[in-house]
Formats: C-alpha cells, structure tokens, sequence
C-alpha cells in the first residue's frame, strides 16, 4: 500500500485547490522541487504531481518546475495534467517520470490511451475525476455523461498499470476519501485503484490499510500534509507495520 504526497502545480508553485476550483488556490511552497526533497526525507516512496494549469490548457505548461523536481529526488514520480498525446507521453518518460496520468484523453480518445499502455507497459494510468458520480475533464471545468465504472471498464485488460480516482467534491476540502465509492470501484475492475481527494487524518490510513481497502493501490495525500492534520511519520510507520505484518 502507498501513500502519495501530492504537489500540484501552478504557474510554478506548490498549490492546493478547493474541489478543483483554480480560484481557490493556496500556495504551500513557492519552490516545488524543495518541497519534493522534503517529502523524499520523511520517507515516502513515490511523488504524485499535477500540472494544474497543464489540465486546464491540455498541454504541459510547468515543465521546468516538474524537471526541477525530478532533478531534486531519486524516488519515482508519477504525473498528470495536460496528457493529450503520445509526444507528451514520451517527452515525460524520457524526462524521468516513472508513470504518466492520463485523464481527458481517458474520456476524449480511448484507442490513444490503450496504445500508450501497450507502447509503455506498465508506465500509464488513467485518471479519473467524478463529480456527482459523472467524470470531469479539462481540468474539471466540464463533466461529461459517462460514470468513472463507465470508462474504467474501457480499459480492463488494456495494460493500464492504475485508475487514480477523484471524489471532485472532496478534494481539497479535508472531509475524508469517500472510501465507499473508490472501494466499490477496486472491486469491479481489475485495475488497482489509488485513492484521492479529500484525505484528511490518520483514520484515513487506517481505512486504507483495513481489510475492505485490500485492492487498492494506495491513496494520495495533499492539503492535509501540508497543514499538518496528517502527520507523515505516524503514516508511514502504520503503513510500513501493516505491509511488514501481511509478509
């Protein structure tokens, strides 16, 4: 099971949103490749970063902060925001992303997401971010008509190595991952699935690590890192207990 610290940027900076809102955005680092560094030390195992403003553009457009990022860890990275085309795709791995998040495409363009996985195996995830059980794109400015189960079906035995699912009302707001649905998700594909928006306590973890979670990958971690509801070594060591326990 892994816990992934979150770093989404905009126009540079390590920034949290309020349920994918761009206008409320706080700034929790001005150096995000500090902010990388910091989070290698206390002992997490793999980075999630976002390009905000790439979502909203559909192209990368913090590429030097996710490069100076790179530069500043040597545990893996896995990135979103922006991902429309196998250029991108390449032009990602071959910077040192260890897995790239597609979302948009996921909805827009299937057979370009199905050939990325088989093109890179293991090195692609779909992310999908519901609001009201309907999944959004453009960096959450649209919500189409198809339910995450909808598209995540699409990929069943495509070769993505995950679906990163996003509660949209959640994120940022510190109310809990809405377990219930991401849960219900992991055991109707075959996908792993990572949990995200809304983590916000150590019961968070607990829950993650219970017996009804099992399938899922990990969960992602942002606003409540930052502001210190959730205390990375206390996670971490739950975390490392329970995978030492189930060897």
């Amino acid at each position: 099971m892994i816990l992934f610290p979150a770093i989404d940027l905009k126009e540079g900076l390590a920034v949290r949103l309020q349920q994918g809102d761009m206008a409320r955005a706080t700034v929790f680092h001005r150096d995000p490749s500090a902010q990388a560094r910091a989070f290698e030390v206390q002992g997490f195992k793999y980075l999630h970063i976002v390009d905000l403003d790439g979502a909203f553009a559909g192209k990368p457009v913090n590429a030097a902060a996710v490069e100076r990022i790179l530069e500043s860890v040597s545990i893996p990275v896995q990135l979103g925001g922006g991902v429309r085309d196998t250029a991108t795709v390449e032009a990602w791995l071959e910077k040192g992303v260890t897995r790239v998040i597609i979302g948009t495409a996921a909805v827009r363009d299937p057979p370009f997401v199905k050939q990325a996985a088989r093109d890179f195996p293991g090195r692609i995830a779909v992310g999908l971010d519901a609001r009201d059980g309907k999944v959004a794109v453009e960096g959450w400015a649209e919500t189409s008509e198809l339910t995450v189960l909808d598209i995540a079906r699409r990929f069943e035995d495509a070769g993505v190595s995950a679906i990163v699912y996003t509660d949209i009302a959640r994120d940022g707001m510190l109310q809990g991952i809405n377990w219930d649905a991401t849960i219900a998700l992991a055991e109707a594909i075959s996908i792993p699935v990572i949990a995200s928006g809304g983590l916000a306590s150590i019961d968070d973890i607990k829950t993650m690590l219970a017996p009804r979670a099992a399938k899922l990958e990990g969960a992602i971690a942002g606003r409540a890192l930052y502001d210190g509801r959730l205390d990375a070594a206390e996670a971490l060591k739950l975390i490392g207990d329970a995978t030492s326990q189930s060897l």
